[in-house]
């Protein structure tokens, strides 16, 4: 397949155009048919997943993604389970996994970790979430799923809910959004989430117009997604300052009588309460069909970066 991805590194979701994402997303159609089946595609290709950081949706459908498409996986998941418990660097673990493999699916906790690895590997390598900004691949999902659900993903009026600060997968969602052209774009965090200020300086750089609240009352009935991120625990330096935001909002149905019947809620899951499970019943709750996409698009990803056909 003569693939413009051939090869490449999928490091942010800011690496990549609409043009660039209509691919994907167009791939991603064709790798449907195939999400509960197998084709050997990708047969004789070897993919590397390389978590340093606790994951289970990233990591699995990764794995059925390239086993999906006929391709041979390693894992290794956690830093005791690996030889950097023994003192071995990141340069070296990712040197020794480009020797056995031919793409790196690498998740760390560290900024700039995958970015890191791409600078040493030969073979391509794809974030599957460093730091507290770059999760290109569930963004690609996330924008993918609001296509499937309306249609379009430009016109449209979002609320990115919950932690703005540290949530890497929301954040990632709000840069994938400078490449469309929403009607309406709102933050809605408490005051010690709200996003850095590095990441609104290049939204406007961008050219993404947005509004920083710190309640979703006011703009629920004129939203078409709200997509909520789970205040994290493991993100905080001081458990004291999770403590005081933990529970800060809860989507429920008393919330949600007032949204537009159209309204979806996505989440990159897992989450704590931040959703109320009555809500999973309704139409209003998309994030299990958002969560089923997530191998049809790595499929996709998977074949444009190996050449695999589709």
């Amino acid at each position: 397949m003569n693939s413009p991805y051939r090869g490449v590194d999928v490091i942010s979701i800011l690496d990549f155009g609409r043009r660039e994402l209509d691919l994907i997303f167009e791939y991603a159609d064709k790798a449907q048919k195939y999400a509960r089946s197998k084709i050997e595609s990708l047969k004789g290709k070897v993919v590397a997943l390389a978590f340093f950081e606790p994951s289970t949706r990233t990591r699995f459908s990764f794995e059925v993604a390239a086993k999906r498409l006929g391709a041979d996986v390693i894992s290794i998941s956690g830093e005791e389970a690996i030889s950097t418990a023994k003192g071995e660097n990141l340069a070296d673990s990712v040197r020794m996994l480009d020797y056995y493999s031919d793409l790196i699916v690498i998740r760390h906790k560290y900024e700039g970790a995958a970015k890191f690895a791409a600078e040493i590997a030969v073979n391509p390598v794809i974030n599957g979430g460093d730091g507290w900004q770059h999760h290109p691949t569930q963004a690609m999902i996330d924008l993918y799923t609001v296509l499937k659900l309306f249609g379009t993903v430009d016109g449209l009026k979002y609320a990115l809910v919950g932690d703005l600060k540290y949530g890497r997968a929301i954040t990632s969602f709000l840069y994938g959004l400078t490449r469309f052209k929403p009607s309406a774009v709102y933050l809605v965090s408490p005051e010690q989430l709200k996003p850095r200020e590095e990441v609104l300086t290049k939204l406007r750089e961008l050219g993404l117009k947005y509004e920083v609240l710190a309640s979703l009352d006011p703009i629920i009935d004129e939203v078409d997604v709200v997509y909520v991120s789970r205040i994290q625990k493991e993100r905080f330096p001081d458990p004291l300052e999770y403590a005081k935001v933990r529970g800060s909002y809860t989507i429920d149905l008393k919330l949600l009588s007032r949204a537009k019947p159209e309204l979806k809620v996505l989440h990159p899951l897992p989450r704590v309460d931040e959703i109320a499970l009555e809500v999973d019943g309704t139409a209003y709750a998309a994030y299990f069909y958002q969560a089923s996409l997530a191998v049809p698009v790595r499929m996709a990803l998977l074949s444009l970066i190996l050449g695999g056909e589709l």
